[in-house]
């Protein structure tokens, strides 16, 4: 026989418990939820009449960068230059990520053309981007082996496998590359459509490092030599070359030069390596080229180093010497007016007018279109991923007016024809808030600031915000 007072008694002890875990439920999901009253108080906050709706139409059915530019700012910004390198030929790096090495080649070409007397010159950017992508697998593998004894999800080894190899870089990479397998002429090994495209080559090269990096971790947890991990390698660096080969071609050992001068006169064939033609033809120390960088989120007047981030085994790491802003410009300004250009790279994707040529901050005016403030300052940009170096070009002009002050800089840029001819005119406040590094000749730098390179580096890790490579 059933006894009704226990039943009823258990009934309504679930039937609380039932009432107090919705309770909870419940509480637990207004913490911080968007309950009924704060939408409807956020929904009411937009007055949805004729003006709104007029901006919601042509918001919604255009391109909010064609909207947002400002008519006001066109024209203001002008393309003479108080001192200007001179220039000849535009370079292209196409579907690519080579804007480092392209802005490398850039800087180096100048020295040549005013040597030789050339209407044009380009250096190979096959050649160099081919040993460069060599390089780095061997780094890679190399990487994989000295953190073999740490787990798969340390953040070094993710790192690691995240990104084996790349077609992004910076200057330390030109410099590696350069010392170690020279220069030829652009017609010694000209582009293919794997340069021009480095998409699939390169995610191709990822697939294949990261099998071999997963096949090294295994080997090197088990009992072989040294030797075996070496020979194993060799072989998996075959495999590397091998692809490079087929999609970019074969590097040549040795070549031919002759070229024709402005004035029209042609001279002798000379043999070369690739090696000879650096020293002999170019003849340049690129030891003597100091990166300097503007972070504000880091104390000003030290070195810095970045772990890993370099394009060799036998590399330098990339490091810089964090300063102000404006005690960056007059090294810049005694560079350009002395004809030597800089690599320079900054957020190219910020205010950029792509068919005027024309970075300005005043470019764009979000704020007036949506109605809402975007505020941030350079800082504030870096710290939170908004901004940080995407492009890498040289920096070629700067005009300085009668009272000594500087309204715009002029860029090469490495994207064919676009913009201004191939160059983009940056002004001074653009500089102020988008540059982010420029690497320029210890002989226009004060001793003062020269002295920080003897200083002991910070170290920071490759995955900083800052530190991405320029594509």
């Amino acid at each position: 026989m059933f006894n009704t007072n226990i039943i009823m008694h258990k009934i309504t002890t679930c039937f609380f418990f039932i009432l107090l875990f919705g309770f909870l439920k419940i509480s637990v999901a207004q913490e911080g939820s968007i309950d009924h009253s704060t939408l409807e108080k956020i929904r009411t906050s937009v007055k949805v009449d004729g003006e709104t709706k007029a901006l919601m139409n042509a918001i919604s059915n255009n391109d909010i960068k064609k909207l947002a530019l400002s008519r006001d700012n066109l024209g203001k910004v002008n393309s003479y230059f108080s001192d200007k390198i001179d220039i000849k030929g535009i370079s292209d790096q196409k579907s690519s990520g080579r804007c480092w090495l392209f802005t490398g080649m850039n800087m180096l070409r100048i020295k040549v053309i005013e040597k030789y007397n050339l209407k044009d010159f380009e250096f190979s950017q096959t050649y160099s981007f081919f040993w460069d992508q060599f390089e780095k697998s061997n780094l890679f593998l190399e990487t994989i082996i000295a953190t073999a004894n740490k787990p798969m999800d340390d953040k070094t080894v993710e790192w690691l496998f995240k990104h084996p190899v790349g077609d992004g870089g910076q200057w330390t990479g030109v410099v590696d590359i350069v010392q170690k397998y020279g220069l030829v002429p652009a017609e010694v090994m000209p582009e293919s459509a794997n340069t021009e495209n480095t998409s699939m080559m390169s995610r191709l090269l990822r697939r294949k490092l990261r099998e071999d990096g997963l096949k090294l971790r295994m080997m090197m947890q088990t009992e072989v030599s040294d030797m075996v991990i070496s020979n194993m390698k060799v072989q998996m660096l075959s495999d590397i070359y091998r692809i490079l080969v087929l999609c970019l071609g074969e590097p040549p050992q040795k070549f031919t030069w002759q070229y024709e001068d402005a004035d029209g006169n042609i001279s002798k064939t000379r043999e070369y390596t690739p090696k000879t033609f650096f020293q002999e033809v170019l003849n340049v120390s690129l030891n003597n080229y100091v990166m300097f960088m503007n972070d504000p989120t880091r104390d000003y007047y030290k070195l810095y180093e970045i772990e890993y981030d370099r394009h060799m085994q036998e590399g330098g790491n990339w490091k810089y010497i964090n300063l102000p802003i404006d005690e960056i410009k007059p090294f810049a300004t005694a560079s350009i007016k002395d004809n030597e250009a800089m690599y320079f790279s900054c957020d190219v994707g910020k205010q950029l007018d792509k068919d005027n040529g024309v970075l300005d901050v005043q470019n764009y005016n979000y704020d007036d279109l949506f109605g809402v403030t975007f505020g941030m300052d350079k800082k504030a940009r870096i710290e939170t991923f908004e901004s940080g170096s995407s492009h890498g070009m040289s920096l070629v002009g700067v005009n300085i007016l009668e009272d000594g002050s500087i309204d715009k800089w002029l860029l090469e840029n490495s994207w064919g024809e676009k913009g201004q001819k191939g160059f983009l005119v940056m002004t001074d406040s653009w500089f102020d808030e988008y540059m982010f590094r420029l690497v320029i000749n210890k002989k226009y730098i004060n001793d003062q600031t020269l002295k920080i390179l003897e200083t002991e580096p910070v170290m920071l890790p490759p995955w900083d915000p800052m530190f991405a490579p320029e594509d």
